[in-house]
């Protein structure tokens, strides 16, 4: 079973909208899943404006895809590497520490993932 930063079994992030690299609603990874779409974050407007300037747009809705686009509120599982970007430009949106994979701690900044943890 897959654990999450804080040692324990990882939990779901969203099943509205769906997310993870497998669609299964968790923030689990794999060898495929190249990117690391391992953070499970709560979207914030400013994220989802920084995440569109730097050329990774999740609020425009993509129909032939089934997605509809995250809008601020949403839960989703966001690359490490985006996060920790978007940490160091200072616009990191608030983690689930619960739903984010223990692989997370290899590409991120750990004080500031638990800075940003709303589920402490």
């Amino acid at each position: 079973m897959a654990k999450n930063v804080l040692g324990s079994e990882l939990e779901p992030c969203s099943f509205d909208p769906l997310t993870g690299f497998y669609r299964n609603g968790c923030c689990d990874t794999g060898s495929e899943d190249v990117g690391l779409h391992t953070v499970c974050i709560e979207a914030t407007a400013e994220f989802l404006e920084f995440s569109a300037s730097v050329g990774n747009d999740l609020s425009t809705p993509i129909p032939e895809y089934s997605f509809s686009g995250v809008q601020p509120g949403d839960r989703w599982c966001l690359c490490a590497t985006r996060w920790q970007q978007a940490f160091e430009a200072g616009k990191a949106p608030p983690v689930i520490l619960a739903g984010t994979h223990a692989t997370t701690l290899e590409w991120v900044d750990t004080d500031g993932l638990r800075a940003h943890a709303i589920d402490l």
